[in-house]
Order: C-alpha cells, then structure tokens, then sequence
C-alpha cells in the first residue's frame, strides 16, 4: 500500500488548529483536555456542530421543512441538547435512543420512528409520548401498530418507508435503498399498502419515507429516488389520500480521506427541485454529515513497536473505543497532537484487544515517541454510538469544547460498574 501525503484536516478550520506547536479544537489545547480527562477520550466542537446544522438550514431556508438529526450518529445527549437548542428534529431507531432525546431537551413532536423492529413496548412509549410519525418497514408492522393505537385510543401517525431500489454507490453495509435490503416496503407493493393503512381505523396517514443510505458522495441517486417518491404521492392523490411531508431521509457524505462530498446545497438543490411548487413539508435525516467532521478520538501511544515487516503503534485506544476501521475498513486521518520530535516511521496503529482486526489506522507515517498523544479525526459520528466494552474495556470519556471551556459530557466507565449487575454463580 502506497503512502501519500495526508490531506489536511477534515475538521472545519479553525475548529482544529495549531496553536504553539500544539493540536487545539476551538480554543481548548488537546494535551490539556488529556491532561484533564485522561485517554481515550472523544472530543467534540460546538462550533462544528452548529456550523453543520446551520448549513442544512441556510440551504433549506424558504421551503417549508424540519431537519431531524439521525440520532444513532451520536446519541450523546450533550450533542442532542446542542441540536435541540438548534431547533432540531430527531430519526430515532428505538424506544432508547426516544428516551434520550427527551432527557436532552428534545420535542416529541418533531420526532420520528424509523427501524425494521420496533416492538410492542416500543410503540406504547411513543404513542404516550406523542411523537410526530412512525416510518412503517413493512405490513404487519402496519397491523401492529393499528392494533395497539386501538388498545390506547389513540391514533398513531403514519408513513411508509419506501424502498425505491436505487443503488446509493456507497459501502454495501450501509445501503439501505436496494431491493435485497432489510429496510422499507418494496416500491411495487407501496400503494396496496396505503390503501390498507387508510382502512385501518387507529392510523393517520401522514406522510411518506425513503433512505437509500449512508455515505453518499453523489446527489443523483438521491434524486432519482426523489422522483420516484413524488411519483407515488401523485398515485396516492388521485386514491384520495394525501400526504403531510415528504421524508428524504439522510445520509450525505464527509470527506475522511480524499473523498468530495459536495456542500449541502448543492447536495438537495436536485431534490428541491424535484418538489418545487409542492406544497407538502420536507422532512430530512442528516446525521454524519452534522456530526462526523465536528469530533476526534484522542488516544496516547503506550508503546512502539518495531517488525521485521510492520512497525506497530500501541494506543491506549482500540477497536472496541472506534469499530469502523475493522468493520468497514474505513479510513481515519490520524495526526500528531503535539509539533513532531522524532523520525517518522511507516506505522500500523493498533489497540491492546486481543484481535488481530484491532487496527486504527494502517501504514501511517508518523512520527511519535511512547507516550505521545494522536488525534484520529473524523471520529464524530458512528465511533462512541458504536463502541463496545469488549475485553472489558471501560467505554472511552466524551468531552465539549466550546471556545477555550471544556465540558464532560459522558464520564469514562469504571470496570466495576462493567459488573455492576453481574452475580457469580452460587
């Protein structure tokens, strides 16, 4: 694998800067932020997150819409409480993450239930708490719901998340749009299904989903599938059911490494297009694009370790703090906190988990001495919400900058509270 030069820093400048020969997010300098809090820690910029949210606004700014963050991004409740403060919606997958979002500030009212799985219990707690709709995977879904909205007189909100088979050109594991994809009711069956919720007495029909995935660099898909959902909302007219929004669902794209996401502007101007003169809300589903450039995983090297055909960096981080490196072979940029004071190396950074898919980053020029702090940027979105405590491993602590203050937002696990609610056998 060839070494080229390191692209410069995907988080938004000056969130992530230099300041006396030492790495700085905002005004708050990522040695004293170790210092203070210790390593593996996650470090998030308030000022990125606003920026991000305040793109989609600007670019939907004149159309009748609601942006709601993707929460299984990054369900720390720090973040959500930024957003929520923002105005924002929330996508929400679970009866949990449903329960974050209210304990961030978040309104019921702009939230809306995606997922293939949602259980019994899961649809009693929204229902009571009045959220705004339930995107419906498929048709004993549909019964499910009609049946316990009847046990709760209550009527439950209501739109089918389409499937239109469209092929987002992004990682197989996080397409979702495509005909051999768990998500959504297919394209073919959508109307049958609509005339069926509209007999169904305990649902409101309110709307329409569609999410084609996740990562996407490229705005023709996404406005392929739009087409194809403005198409049925006409079908569906002309049956007499009409639709209150129109949700598109998330999923653009950041740069790790070279990629050329384009702006958000430029990403919906197609889709906008698409719906121009309508009069039905757009509803959105952003999540790595508001969160995945505005945060870091700061880890300290424990040891290096020279091969005769690989020289591994030991961190103190490690697949279990950030999966997506093993998971999907993802790239993370990985810089030097501190101006370099060494000869650089080529490097595999590694975690202490005893897997040989423990890997952060592979051939890496570096260079560090034990004891230095790196920065694995990038890591906003898809890193704590996805972190595990394999080897029982404390999940790793998550920090707020905002100008020169530093605010813990999750304390770092203890291993007893790992076993808290463990017994060992009588």
């Amino acid at each position: 694998m060839s070494i080229s030069t390191p692209p410069p820093s995907p988080l938004p400048t000056p969130t992530l800067h230099a300041r006396d020969g030492i790495l700085a997010l905002e005004g708050c300098s990522l040695a004293q932020i170790a210092e203070k809090f210790g390593t593996p820690t996650y470090v998030y910029s308030k000022a990125a997150l606003t920026a991000a949210f305040e793109a989609w606004q600007q670019a939907l700014a004149g159309h009748r819409s609601l942006i709601c963050y993707a929460v299984k991004a990054n369900s720390n409740l720090g973040i959500l409480s930024v957003f929520a403060r923002l105005g924002a919606g929330f996508d929400i997958v679970s009866g949990g993450e449903l329960a974050r979002v209210l304990a961030a500030g978040g309104q019921a009212s702009k939230v809306v239930f995606s997922g293939v799985g949602k259980t019994r219990d899961e649809m009693r707690q929204a229902l009571k708490a009045g959220i705004r709709c339930f995107n419906v995977e498929s048709a004993t879904e549909l019964e499910r719901l009609d049946a316990i909205a009847g046990e709760m007189d209550v009527l439950a909100p209501v739109a089918l998340r389409v499937n239109p088979d469209v092929d987002p050109k992004t990682h197989p594991y996080i397409s979702t749009g495509l005909k051999g994809n768990k998500f959504g009711v297919a394209f073919a069956d959508a109307q049958t299904l609509y005339r069926r919720a509209a007999a169904l007495p305990n649902l409101r029909i309110c709307g329409v989903a569609c999410h084609i995935g996740s990562q996407l660099l490229d705005p023709a898909p996404m406005a392929e599938a739009a087409q194809k959902v403005a198409d049925l909302v006409d079908r569906l007219a002309s049956d007499g059911i009409t639709l209150d929004h129109i949700d598109l669902g998330g999923g653009l794209g950041i740069r790790y490494r070279d990629e050329a996401p384009p702006v958000v502007a430029d990403y919906l101007a197609p889709l906008l297009k698409v719906f121009e003169g309508r009069s039905e809300e757009l509803c959105f589903e952003p999540g790595r694009s508001l969160v995945g450039n505005a945060g870091l995983l700061l880890t300290r090297v424990e040891y290096l370790k020279p091969g005769e055909t690989k020289n591994f960096a030991i961190v103190d981080a490690a697949m279990n703090d950030l999966a997506r490196p093993a998971l999907y072979d993802a790239w993370h940029e990985v810089v030097e906190v501190a101006a370099p004071c060494a000869d650089s190396q080529i490097y595999d950074i590694v975690g202490p988990i005893c897997e040989s898919g423990d890997f952060l980053a592979r051939e890496r020029r570096l260079a560090v001495a034990e004891g230095d702090l790196l920065a694995i940027l990038s890591a906003g979105a898809y890193g704590m919400t996805m972190s595990s405590n394999y080897n029982t491993r404390p999940r790793a602590a998550e920090v707020i900058v905002d100008g020169e203050q530093a605010h813990l937002v999750r304390a770092r696990e203890t291993v007893a509270a790992l076993f808290a609610d463990e017994k060992p056998l009588a």
